[in-house]
């Protein structure tokens, strides 16, 4: 082998390996307790976008308007203090035997449910009667719906009830489904609490249960931008976009590190933009890390109904949400509404034998992408598909993320969108 390609060899080998091993510190630090699950409580959101401004600014991305930040306010329900549920004399373990609902209320009492069986919850006429004779008897001060072996169909026919119940009376869900948690911008009246089966958790015993919730009004989040403009003056902008922001903490013991969702894609965005910084562009590229996904997307829809540069002149836009596996290739969302785009990006997967498959799927409302598709501009949601299926629960951590595809991944999508900017 001559010399010189042996050391391109080399320069390559350590090139990809600085790429991967820069979306992992960058996934790292975000994972990390000091920003508290990226979410409310302690204002995680707030310091993990002060990290993103700096990475970027220390790359020399280009503010836009004079700033890097884009502020907007919305209502979160926040739990910054005491978790706390004891079944009998055995103390409950926040995250893994059992969550509070996002919309749950402060609450501090002791509570005796009263269990009634998925299949009575399924007839309403026979659930009323029960509550009317939980109600009046006094014996009970909450109930326990057992939704243990219910079948998929039937939880789906009972999405809401608990919700709906918790106006009434303190609800206890019991379920021996996998527990995933979420983000709520208002209260419910009583507690609603998930307890999983595996747990010490019965409905015979007397529940102490202390929570304590805080309803914050017109919170600020704030979406970060950092520009780059074309190598020659262009019209047309491409964004690259990944939410930052978590699920953040449920009690003052436990966070939710978000490792894959989406600690994972906002390191491949800060990535992206590194690479591309170094590169001809024709286009100009705007990378947003939005804030307030997981509350509703709503910091991608106030970014779309308050754009800093036209969505007219917005040529696509490339949003990375779970980046942090691939072992058996990724997906990607409105593949079906822009198929030349789709077409484009097999193919480079093809020529240079990246990924084990590209699975095209339809539009979904389950991500960034969704407002500026509703608006007009194409879009894509591309995430990872493999063996980690920690998804908005404590295991979702830096430790459990593979990586496995990171610079083929890497490279699939910087091609494709210096392809586009044809």
């Amino acid at each position: 082998m001559p010399k010189w390609l042996f050391l391109v060899g080399i320069f390559l080998c350590n090139f990809l390996f600085a790429q991967s091993n820069d979306v992992r510190r960058i996934a790292e630090e975000l994972c990390s307790p000091k920003y508290n699950g990226r979410g409310y409580v302690n204002k995680g959101d707030s310091l993990a976008s002060v990290y993103i401004q700096h990475e970027f600014d220390k790359m020399g991305l280009k503010k836009k308007k004079r700033t890097y930040f884009q502020s907007f306010f919305h209502d979160v329900n926040t739990f910054p203090g005491a978790m706390q549920l004891v079944s009998g004399t055995d103390t409950l373990v926040p995250g893994i035997d059992y969550l509070v609902d996002p919309s749950c209320p402060s609450f501090n009492g002791t509570l005796k449910p009263a269990r009634i069986s998925y299949k009575m919850a399924m007839n309403q006429e026979q659930l009323q009667n029960e509550l009317v004779v939980l109600l009046k008897g006094k014996v009970y001060n909450a109930i326990v719906l057992d939704y243990r072996n219910c079948p998929n169909d039937t939880l789906k026919q009972l999405a809401g009830l608990t919700q709906t119940l918790a106006g009434v009376l303190p609800v206890f869900e019991w379920t021996d489904k996998k527990l995933t948690w979420s983000v709520s911008s208002e209260q419910l009246k009583y507690p609603l609490i998930q307890v999983h089966d595996a747990s010490k958790f019965s409905e015979n015993q007397q529940l102490s249960v202390h929570i304590e919730a805080k309803l914050l009004r017109n919170y600020e989040s704030r979406n970060v931008f950092g520009y780059l403009p074309a190598t020659k003056k262009s019209k047309k902008t491409v964004i690259v976009s990944a939410h930052y922001d978590h699920l953040g903490r449920m009690g003052a013991a436990i966070y939710f590190p978000g490792g894959n969702d989406n600690a994972s894609g906002t390191a491949t965005l800060i990535e992206m933009a590194k690479q591309l910084k170094g590169l001809d562009r024709k286009v100009n590229y705007l990378f947003i890390a939005f804030a307030g996904e997981e509350a509703g997307l709503v910091g991608s829809k106030y970014y779309v109904e308050h754009p800093i540069i036209p969505l007219s002149k917005t040529r696509f836009v490339l949003n990375l949400d779970i980046m942090g596996s691939g072992e058996e290739g990724i997906t990607v969302v409105n593949a079906t509404l822009f198929p030349k785009e789709m077409e484009t990006l097999q193919k480079i997967n093809v020529r240079e034998q990246l990924l084990t498959q590209i699975k095209p799927r339809g539009p979904a409302a389950n991500s960034d992408h969704y407002w500026f598709t509703q608006a007009g501009v194409p879009a894509f949601f591309v995430y990872t598909m493999g063996p980690n299926k920690n998804y908005h629960d404590i295991f979702d951590t830096y430790s459990n993320l593979s990586f496995q595809e990171t610079n083929d991944l890497l490279k699939l999508l910087l091609e494709f969108v210096r392809t586009i900017e044809e």
